[in-house]
């Protein structure tokens, strides 16, 4: 069983870069094939893909917030984390981790682990 964990600030300041870590534990087998994903809800809103990391490290990037957005991974930790630069308040949401086998992800899906969600709000 995948567990994933979201850490980080939960109010960031309109300009500032918003920086959320996931960390994995259990399922150690079978999790090279998982990408890694993160996905928010903003208030009243639908899930938002913004990226994802494979385990190998390739990166995919929403078109829409590409050049905002950039992903890594420190194995050691069993960590992935999400930078997400330039803020405003429309960036308010709940942020989730969410281990697939697929990009892309906007719908839960039988088989995928989902952190429980963190809520950020940019705000000054």
């Amino acid at each position: 069983q995948v567990q994933l964990q979201e850490s980080g600030p939960g109010l960031v300041k309109p300009s500032q870069t918003l920086s959320l870590t996931c960390t994995v534990s259990g399922g150690s087998r079978g999790t090279s094939s998982y990408y890694w994903n993160w996905i928010r809800q903003p208030p009243g809103k639908g899930l938002e893909w913004l990226g994802a990391i494979s385990s190998s490290g390739n990166t995919y990037y929403s078109p829409p917030l590409k050049s905002r957005t950039s992903l890594s991974r420190d194995t050691s930790k069993n960590q992935f984390t999400l930078q997400l630069s330039s803020v405003t308040p429309e960036d308010t949401a709940i942020y989730y981790c969410v281990a697939s086998t697929m990009v892309g992800v906007t719908t839960r899906r039988l088989g995928d682990y989902w952190g429980q969600g963190t809520q950020v709000t940019v705000s000054s």
